[in-house]
């Protein structure tokens, strides 16, 4: 009998690329590949990596260098890198780290397997090409084994809005949608394994328009339609979307599908319009804040999340001012926020500079505005009740932690209930980054 294969794969970034990471084990799993944990064990070691922080190509030269020893013990061990770095650096990664045996980009994962067996004898293998075929339908999915309660699902890849500070254009490619019915089936299929929550993925969710059932363009408000048809399943979100993406199907999508979640991931960057022509996002702050108050009119309870970038390039204390300012307005129960960091061959990384300490400055009195928001929003869930999807044990005895609709974590303790039951909620207590409640009947 054949000796099982170890893979260990390190997962950097988005969501997507924790889908990527699945997907790629699946279909190296095909192969006699099976998950380890552990790196020091394993046959193939694949970095996942993501180029959007800073540095981010370094953090991988680095990680690399951490193998050479492994590598120099266990000569034959397969060392790949996937991902957005794998697909801007391409050779480059194996001419500075030629521990390196094979580089594929976000669009060739169908090939993994392929490259893996062809990685012999020194043999380097690189595919960072763009093919026009469908990976995913090439991928093989996992047909056996259950799955947690809530799963990712990719719909959209790409991106054709080229903002100025960003790189995945370059690395992901054109925007693409997946067609509807494929989606559908790998829907199915996670229901099957046991998902109740389903988030859709794209770089530009929001700008999906895959091939329908009825052979014609359909946009996302559309496929999520299509889902809720779907039975076992109980819940649908979906990020990153892109303001201009936000079509009224989606907005009203938002008031009358059950199964769409009150929660919604909406970057706006910055909130002066100075800064947004900028960055090239192709809409400014008033039209975020109308945009924003349609969403509201429809689903009132509805959670806001957002991104911001301080210290954009040419960003003045006026212009930080207005951002501060967007989101008073919001106030968002949720926000991630970043120093801007240079991108070479982005446009953005050729203009005036702000200054590190600027830009440290900044982040932190936007974080702190950030951080209230997010409390008082917590806060005002105490006594109401809500619907959680249990998703893992917590660190106590008969503590179970999942997420509400909002997708706030809650924590409850109680023996009675189990993993991937859904309950309704009485909130009872606001922690500084989750809730916790007790099961209401």
């Amino acid at each position: 009998m054949e000796k099982t294969k170890k893979l260990f794969i390190k997962t950097y970034g988005c969501q997507m690329n924790v889908y990527d990471s699945e997907r790629m084990s699946e279909a190296l799993g095909e192969d006699g590949y099976e998950e380890t944990l552990n790196p020091n064990e394993a046959d193939m070691i694949l970095l996942n990596t993501c180029h959007i922080r800073e540095k981010a190509a370094e953090k991988v030269y680095s990680e690399l260098g951490r193998f050479k020893e492994l590598k120099a013990n266990k000569p034959d061990l397969k060392i790949g890198v996937a991902g957005c770095v794998a697909q801007a650096e391409g050779e480059e990664i194996i001419k500075r780290q030629p521990l390196v045996d094979l580089i594929v980009g976000p669009q060739s994962y169908q090939n993994i397997a392929d490259l893996a067996s062809n990685a012999v004898d020194g043999r380097k293998q690189i595919d960072i090409a763009f093919p026009e075929e469908d990976k995913f339908s090439l991928l093989k999915q996992k047909r056996a084994g259950q799955r947690g309660p809530s799963a990712f699902l990719t719909v959209q890849e790409g991106c054709d809005k080229f903002c100025a500070f960003c790189v995945v254009p370059y690395t992901r490619g054109a925007e693409n949608s997946r067609p509807v019915s494929r989606v559908i089936d790998e829907a199915k299929h996670l229901v099957e394994s046991g998902v109740k929550e389903i988030t859709l993925l794209g770089q530009n969710v929001n700008a999906y328009h895959g091939t329908g059932l009825d052979g014609k363009e359909w946009s996302l408000a559309k496929l999520i339609w299509e889902l809720e048809k779907v039975d076992g399943l109980a819940r649908i979100r979906f990020t990153t979307s892109h303001p201009n993406d936000m079509t009224p199907d989606l907005i009203e999508a938002h008031g009358t599908c059950k199964k769409l979640m009150p929660y919604l991931h909406l970057p706006v960057q910055s909130g002066s319009n100075k800064i947004l022509k900028r960055m090239n996002r192709s809409h400014n702050a008033e039209s975020y804040l109308s945009l924003i108050s349609k969403i509201r009119e429809v689903r009132p309870d509805i959670l806001i999340s957002g991104d911001f970038i301080v210290g954009f390039p040419e960003e003045t204390d006026k212009d930080f001012e207005d951002t501060i300012s967007l989101i008073k307005n919001i106030e968002y129960g949720q926000a991630f926020s970043f120093k801007y960091s240079t991108r070479p061959g982005t446009p953005a990384a050729e203009r005036d500079q702000v200054s590190e300490e600027v830009k440290t400055a900044r982040l932190h009195k936007l974080q702190d505005l950030i951080k209230k928001q997010q409390k008082n929003i917590q806060d005002k869930m105490i006594g109401r009740k809500v619907h959680v999807l249990f998703e893992r044990k917590g660190r106590f005895d008969n503590q179970l932690v999942g997420k509400s609709e909002y997708l706030h974590a809650v924590n409850v303790t109680d023996p009675t209930i189990s993993v991937g039951e859904l309950k309704q909620v009485h909130i009872d207590k606001s922690n500084p980054n989750s809730l916790s409640g007790s099961v209401s009947n």
